[in-house]
C-alpha cells in the first residue's frame, strides 16, 4: 500500500475531508507505478499540486524559494516521474497550503 496524505483543497479527494480529519487514501501498489500514475488514478490533476513529499523529503514543488529552504530533498527520481512503492508515503499539498509548506 501507498499512504497518500491530503492536504488543502486536495482534500476533497479523500473519503472524508472534513479538516479536523486525516485525509488519507491508501493506494495498493503497482509495479512500475511512478507519482504522477498514481495522481491519475486518484483523479487528481498534477496542476492542483503545488508540493510533492515523498517519505517526509520534498520532492517536488512549485516554489521558487525551495532551493533556499532546509528541507530534506528526496534524491529518488525525477519529480512526478518517480517511482512509488508499496510501504511508500506521499504528501500531496494544494496550491492553498503552499505558504504552510515554506
Amino acid at each position: 500500500m501507498v499512504d497518500v496524505h491530503l492536504y488543502g483543497r486536495l482534500r476533497r479527494y479523500a473519503g472524508d475531508p472534513r479538516p479536523d480529519r486525516e485525509s488519507v487514501v491508501q493506494l495498493e501498489s503497482q509495479p512500475g507505478e511512478t507519482v504522477r500514475m498514481a495522481l491519475e488514478r486518484l483523479g487528481i490533476s498534477p496542476d492542483e499540486v503545488c508540493h510533492v513529499f515523498l517519505n517526509g523529503a520534498l520532492l517536488s514543488t512549485r516554489n521558487s524559494m525551495a532551493p533556499w529552504l532546509s528541507y530534506q530533498r528526496a534524491g529518488k527520481g525525477t519529480g512526478l516521474d518517480t517511482l512509488v512503492r508499496a510501504g511508500d508515503r506521499l504528501g500531496l499539498f494544494a496550491d492553498d497550503m503552499a505558504l504552510l509548506v515554506v
